[in-house]
């Protein structure tokens, strides 16, 4: 996806440059960017800090576009409506590009390519694919991706949280069967929490791609579509991927 996007002719690029510079007084002021930083490893606190490749993202991108911004955590559920509302102006916070939130919100290019993962007590035998789910309890966040396919693969109970963190501990401590979230977060989650109490099962689910999310008509969203291309094509986006993930983008 992000190699077809760079397909596009420098020209256009050109063009799109002119476009937003002619509206550069909207986006010069500092703006408000919504992230949940319960997310590891895109967005976290760490000693006192808001860390993560999300947050590395949007401070590249805001100094290449020349604004400044300010990080407004809030629970993911609630980013949309905030966007909605115009209490935010952007938010980062590894958002699926989803049709039915399409019709809410403008989206920016993909920006990451990711899938879903299930994770299970390293004792359990019985849960080895998504069809396993069915009948089972399983934990997941409120407002994601895994709540659906919970659903589709026939789940006995499905408890939802505001916080993944709560989702895994309701598997671990035995009060729900699986979870299931974005892989990079399940596969964190076990080589850093987990120990050996927790592992990952079955295949990755649901390919998707994350994106920058923005109220719909934002003029800010071609200004981050062309930041992000740049970074893409001088090499700035595979060095902040292989900090956080340990490879190379595909």
């Amino acid at each position: 996806m992000l190699k077809k996007l760079l397909s596009r002719s420098r020209t256009a690029l050109a063009a799109a440059a002119l476009s937003a510079t002619m509206i550069g007084g909207a986006a010069a002021a500092d703006i408000a960017v919504a992230t949940d930083t319960a997310f590891v490893p895109f967005e976290f606190s760490k000693d006192g800090e808001y860390v993560g490749f999300d947050i590395d993202m949007i401070d590249e991108l805001t100094k290449r576009i020349g604004i400044t911004y300010e990080l407004k955590p809030m629970d993911f559920n609630g980013i949309i409506p905030a966007l909605q509302t115009g209490n935010i102006d952007m938010a980062i916070a590894g958002m699926t590009i989803k049709a039915e939130r399409e019709k809410a919100i403008d989206f920016s290019h993909p920006y990451y390519n990711t899938s879903v993962l299930m994770m299970v007590r390293s004792e359990t035998d019985d849960i080895n694919a998504p069809e396993d789910m069915k009948g089972k309890i399983v934990a997941v966040k409120t407002g994601t991706t895994s709540v659906d396919i919970a659903k589709k693969f026939g789940a006995g109970e499905i408890k939802q949280f505001p916080n993944i963190d709560g989702a895994y501990l309701e598997v671990r401590s035995g009060n729900a069967d699986v979870t299931l979230y974005d892989a990079p977060n399940i596969l964190y989650y076990i080589k850093t929490a987990g120990g050996d109490a927790m592992k990952a099962v079955g295949p990755e689910m649901e390919a998707q791609t994350y994106g920058m999310a923005f109220p719909a008509g934002s003029e800010l969203r071609e200004k981050f579509n062309i930041a992000l291309l740049e970074i893409i094509e001088d090499g700035t986006y595979a060095k902040i991927y292989k900090k956080w993930f340990g490879k190379d983008p595909s």
